[in-house]
């Protein structure tokens, strides 16, 4: 497996709120990947998301062993939000500059045979194979709840004044729940992740084609990235691609 990131501020904001984590582990056997968006104002944000992202990597990287199944990788997963859940939780009820903070996560846990999807808030896991582009994940979101109460279309949800009002969130309530996803992966597929910052203005298609067939596997995260700039880079961009 392999496995590549990279994170932008965009054109826009002054700070970059995401954080993300890529590592391959034991011989690179076992991929563990994972983006998370913060909120929260000005200091908060940026700290939700670094402080989710090393917690759930920590918890996860306790529990890992060889030879493990689906089942067990999927608690292993839903524990670990909880566990990155319960210290930002925390730390905005003590600290007043922190509180409201909060923040997305969506990992990907891979061994080859199994990849273990998590997911809380509105940044998405995709799988992407030799021909098709197919998102994983539900957005956690208002626009999304509308979407699939058919009040809105997908057109008018792409422009909602409300787009990035988000249901769910790390650290904003004492317990979470998290949407857990298991494929089912073989060598060439590839699973990707990605703040809002890309799947704003940045279409599936072009995901897939940049994956695909845009260059260098290894610079696809910066094309994509040039992509969502290009046209105004009004958030900050996060992209982590795993090949398996």
């Amino acid at each position: 497996m392999k496995a590549w990131g990279k994170t932008d501020n965009g054109l826009v904001r002054t700070e970059n709120q995401d954080a993300y984590y890529v590592d391959l582990i034991n011989e690179d056997n076992i991929a563990l990947c994972v983006v998370c968006d913060g909120m929260g104002g000005a200091k908060a944000g940026g700290l939700a998301s670094s402080l989710a992202a090393e917690t759930f990597v920590k918890s996860v990287k306790e529990k890992l062993k060889l030879n493990m199944s689906a089942k067990y990788i999927e608690t292993v997963a839903r524990e670990s939000v909880l566990s990155a859940n319960r210290l930002l939780y925390e730390k905005s009820v003590s600290d007043s500059e922190c509180s409201g903070m909060g923040t997305t996560l969506v990992a990907v846990i891979a061994d080859g045979k199994h990849a273990v999807v998590a997911n809380v808030g509105d940044s998405r896991a995709y799988s992407i194979d030799e021909n098709n582009i197919v998102r994983v994940t539900r957005d956690h979101s208002l626009v999304e709840d509308l979407l699939m109460k058919g009040d809105l279309t997908i057109e008018e949800a792409r422009s909602h004044p409300r787009k990035n009002l988000i249901t769910r969130a790390l650290g904003t309530e004492e317990t979470i729940e998290c949407d857990i996803f298991t494929l089912d992966i073989k060598q060439g597929d590839n699973i990707l992740l990605c703040s809002d910052g890309l799947t704003n203005p940045v279409e599936d298609q072009e995901i897939l084609y940049e994956v695909l067939h845009g260059g260098k596997k290894e610079l696809a995260c910066d094309r994509l990235i040039d992509i969502a700039n290009e046209r105004g880079g009004k958030d900050n961009i996060t992209v982590v691609l795993l090949e398996i």
